[in-house]
Order: structure tokens, then sequence, then C-alpha cells
């Protein structure tokens, strides 16, 4: 029979692995911050990353405040916003 050695906080699942500390959402939330930190620093550097002219951050500023009970995609902006997103997260898939 397995035992729970992960001492305190540790959680043991049914198939006796311990799983109370381990996974990004067990981290603490200063270093997740870092880790997500990275992600999109090194998103940036190897040009995958969008970056809003200040049009487009108004733009979307102004939709995501918006209350007006119009919620057609769920999540915002119009159909063509969400087709140049889509080309925009595709826009490496092609080499």
């Amino acid at each position: 029979m397995a035992s729970n050695q992960g001492g305190k906080g540790s959680k043991q699942s049914s198939d006796g692995s311990n799983t109370g500390n381990r996974g990004f959402a067990s981290m603490d939330p200063q270093r997740q911050r870092e880790i997500a930190s990275e992600g999109g620093k090194a998103a940036h550097a190897s040009g995958n990353a969008h970056e809003f002219t200040p049009e487009e951050a108004r733009r979307a500023g102004s939709m995501s405040h918006k209350n007006d009970g119009n919620s057609q995609s769920g999540r915002g902006g119009s159909s063509e916003q969400h087709a140049k997103a889509g080309a925009q997260s595709r826009k490496n898939d092609k080499k």
C-alpha cells in the first residue's frame, strides 16, 4: 500500500500518487506571474505576440466595457475582429 510521504498539505489521489504540491495551479501566485511573464517575453521575441496599435487598444477597451446586453459571440468584438485575430494567431503556420 502506498503511503503519503508528501508531508503537510500534500494530497493523495485514489491511485496513490501525491498531487498536492504539483502543477501550475498549486504554485505561489507570484511564481505563476513570473512564468507567464517569461512566456510573454518569449512570444514577443519570436514574433508570435500581437502588438496592438493605440487605435486597436482603444477599440478593444471600449468594446470590453460595453454593457448593452448584446453578446452574440460571447467574447465581444466583431466577426471581422475575430477573423483578423484568428489569422494573426496562425501567421506562422505556413512555415
